[in-house]
């Protein structure tokens, strides 16, 4: 995966022990092994059932988890175990649920200002506070709002004041994750619009993550798929819906629903049987075999790896090397 990335993940992973009952003293293996680059300047968007690891990769890519294993690379530069603060500024995350993530005995001014006060980005008190202003303005918000707290706002506006303090600090790569599931349909696009805003007039580089298969085709430039804690496809956002290869996509891309009644009755939709298997005791081999309607002896014993299967086209299935 050649190429001048602003993000590079080299074999990351990141284990969870255990503590308490059967599984005491094991690992749930939320991220095994993902290797993953981001340009400057785009979005990838990436999507998998609940429990794949989407979200413990977001936050390990930014060190908000410390990694098991594997490297992290900033402009080219190793930050895996470096001391974080130098680079906080230029990697932040939008949180899921913006009532959660929001201090609710802070003030919207104390929480968007409180990066800026950590980092020194602002000369004096007149100055911080018209950063805030300007910043609040910037999401659609009031200045004169910093002195409310959270919960005197709407959960758009709180997701709006989160988008605020990721901004604070400058950042260059955002990790949004999930940033819209928890708000009404009515304000998704506005966020979503929102956000495409931000990218152009900051420059800003995203991981999008999230379940809504229609909004990440929407946003991103290309789209990853994780299954079990690996990425099992990578691609241009236009090609992995034309033609995405592992059996796990088509599963997930079958299951949109299409607003063409003729179309939709048309398309064939692929029904997975049983449960994700436990990231703590994995499957052998590939680990969607025990679901996956295609599966060979290579599939349960052989592991296969994530390969380019035209240009810039990765997928890690046998059936399709």
């Amino acid at each position: 995966m050649g190429g001048n990335y602003l993000i590079e993940l080299k074999n990351l992973k990141k284990h969870f022990r255990v503590s308490g009952g059967k599984g005491e003293g094991r690992h749930v293996r939320a991220v095994d092994g993902v290797s993953l680059s981001i340009r400057e300047g785009e979005t990838l968007g990436l999507v998998g059932e609940s429990g794949c690891g989407k979200t413990t990769l977001g936050r390990t890519a930014i060190r908000l988890y410390d990694p098991t294993a594997g490297a992290i690379l900033y402009r080219g530069e190793d930050i895996t175990r470096a001391k974080i603060k130098p680079y906080r500024r230029k990697l932040q995350i939008i949180f899921q649920d913006p009532s959660a993530s929001l201090n609710p005995r802070m003030t919207v001014g104390e929480i968007v200002g409180e990066a800026i006060d950590i980092h020194g980005l602002a000369p004096n008190k007149a100055a911080r506070a018209e950063r805030i202003a300007d910043l609040l303005d910037q999401v659609g918000l009031n200045g004169e709002q910093a002195n409310r707290y959270p919960h005197e706002f709407s959960g758009g506006q709180q997701q709006r004041i989160g988008i605020a303090r990721a901004l604070a600090v400058e950042p260059e790569f955002i990790v949004c994750d999930e940033p819209i599931s928890a708000l009404d349909v009515s304000i998704q696009s506005q966020i979503v619009n929102m956000l495409e805003d931000m990218q152009a007039s900051h420059r800003l580089t995203y991981l999008f993550i999230a379940h809504d298969i229609s909004i990440v085709r929407y946003i991103s430039s290309r789209i990853g798929v994780m299954y079990l804690g690996k990425l099992v496809e990578l691609s241009p956002r236009d090609e992995i819906y034309k033609m995405p290869v592992h059996p796990y996509t088509r599963t997930l891309f079958s299951a949109v629903p299409i607003p063409d009644p003729a179309k939709s009755r048309a398309m064939s939709r692929v029904i997975l049987e049983g449960d994700i298997p436990s990231p703590i005791n994995p499957p052998s081999g590939c680990r969607f075999h025990t679901r996956c309607p295609y599966m060979t002896d290579r599939c349960r014993d052989e592991e296969p790896e994530l390969a380019e299967r035209s240009p810039g086209h990765w997928a890690a299935c046998h059936l399709s090397a």
